[in-house]
C-alpha cells in the first residue's frame, strides 16, 4: 500500500469520529444552518465529481466513481434543501385567519 493511500485512510479514520462529535454537540437551534452549509459542501463535491467524471484522461475507476459521486451528491443536495425549508416553515407565523393579498 503507497503512503499516500495510508495517509488518505488515516484522515478518513481521524475525521469520521471527529465529525460525529462536532455534529452531536451543536445546539438544535443551529441545525438549519448546519443543513445549509453540508448543502453547500456538497454542491462543490458535486462539481469536482462532474469534472473527474467528464475527465476522457482518467481512469475508468475514476470516472464511474465520479459519476457515483455526483449522483449521490445531488440526492444529498435536494433531500438538504426540502428539509431545510420544512425546518423553516416550523418557524413562520402562522396566519390568524387572514387570507394573503386582503
Amino acid at each position: 500500500m503507497s503512503t499516500e493511500v495510508e495517509m488518505s485512510i488515516y484522515v478518513l479514520v481521524l475525521a469520521v469520529p471527529l465529525g460525529l462529535q462536532l455534529v452531536q454537540r451543536v445546539s438544535p437551534l443551529l441545525h438549519t444552518p448546519l443543513m445549509s452549509l453540508t448543502n453547500a459542501i456538497s454542491a462543490i463535491s458535486v462539481v469536482g465529481a462532474i469534472l473527474i467524471a467528464g475527465s476522457g484522461e482518467a481512469p475508468r475507476l475514476s470516472r464511474v466513481l465520479g459519476c457515483l459521486a455526483v449522483t449521490t451528491s445531488t440526492i444529498n443536495i435536494v433531500s438538504g434543501f426540502l428539509i431545510t425549508d420544512r425546518m423553516l416553515k416550523m418557524f413562520r407565523k402562522k396566519d390568524s385567519g387572514k387570507e394573503h393579498g386582503s
